[in-house]
């Protein structure tokens, strides 16, 4: 018999978990820490701009790796030249500095943010899904050298596709599942505002509305927790997932607003302890997935919000649950 409400807690048991792994637990972290970025691509250079600027209250310094030393080269001159003219507190910007590969999980935060190619220009299909398997495979080297460092801090997956990723860096690095979250869904959420803030019949989602799932197709907008409107969610939900393709055909890759809404600005609320959009791990050692939700970081570990949800909006969230789920 249908509930008349559900929640995303009980999410698990529809992949046949019984005992979720907790998401209680987390890293020893200073006050200020050392966040080491791995691949400075695009993103990676938006993200680390972002971080920089902004991220003075949470971070000591900032490591970059990445296969191109001329690439490194330039950004440690450059982006160690972005400074206050007269800075006091918080004006003293974080330091940049070169790291090698052995060195990358020497620190307290760290993010990934290498992909094998980004495709180009034209390409059609959910873009994020055609790079899974070079990603995945790449995101394992370097859960494996996490692995082999023991390492005790927090992971950021930003790379796409985020959900699907984290789960390969999870299980080849054995870390717990509270270290590790990904990054793809603040930018959704920014684009489902930019569309609300251009149409009366959805501007209440500024205030009512929530994302969830991850960051592609399987992508849930709801318009309103309480009042929830299927056919105005889809529709905004089809806008949101087509905003990146809407870029591509004005001859551009969509990477600023995923650089700063998906990573830097949610990367430093989680450092902050505040809410925030991002992927965290629901299910036990073999089934589950990571689900794109709005979370924080307590002093007890992560917690996520779970509100009640009608069936028809909770039927949306649990097909792309399960579906993650089966992309292992």
């Amino acid at each position: 018999m249908e509930k008349e409400w559900y929640h995303i807690s009980d999410l698990p048991k529809e992949a046949g978990v019984s005992h979720p792994l907790s998401l209680a637990g987390r890293p020893v972290l200073p006050a200020k820490k050392r966040v080491h970025i791995l691949a400075l691509g695009d993103v990676g250079r938006t993200m680390l701009l972002g971080l920089r600027l902004l991220g003075a209250d949470q971070i000591a310094s900032i490591g970059l790796c990445d296969l191109n030393e001329k690439n490194l080269q330039r950004l440690e001159i450059e982006i160690n030249q972005i400074r206050y003219p007269f800075p006091i507190g918080e004006q003293v910007l974080p330091p940049v500095d070169i790291i090698p590969e052995d060195r990358l999980f020497a620190c307290d935060v760290f993010i990934f943010c290498a992909t094998k190619g980004t495709p180009p220009i034209g390409a059609k299909g959910d873009m994020r899904m055609i790079q899974l398997e070079a990603n995945r495979e790449l995101i394992r080297h370097f859960g494996d050298l996490a692995r082999k460092a023991v390492y005790q801090g927090l992971a950021c997956i930003v790379s796409d596709p985020v959900d699907n990723l984290c789960r390969a860096f999870w299980e080849s690095s054995g870390l717990a599942p509270w270290q590790v979250q990904g990054y793809g869904l603040g930018v959704m959420h920014a684009r489902a505002c930019y569309y609300a803030e251009k149409d009366p019949r959805l501007s209440h989602y500024l205030t009512e509305g929530r994302a969830f799932g991850p960051h592609g197709q399987d992508l849930v907008i709801a318009d309103s927790l309480e009042q929830y409107d299927d056919d105005l969610s889809r529709e905004l939900t089809q806008k949101t997932v087509a905003c990146n393709l809407e870029v591509r055909a004005l001859g551009y890759k969509p990477y600023l607003a995923p650089a700063l809404s998906s990573a830097a600005l949610s990367i430093l609320l989680t450092l902050r302890g505040a809410w925030h959009y991002g992927s965290l791990y629901l299910g036990d050692q073999e089934e589950g997935a990571f689900l794109g939700l709005k979370n924080r970081l307590t002093e007890t570990g992560f917690e996520y919000e779970d509100p009640a949800l009608c069936p028809a909006l909770y039927g949306r969230i649990r097909q792309a649950y399960l579906n993650l789920c089966r992309m292992k």
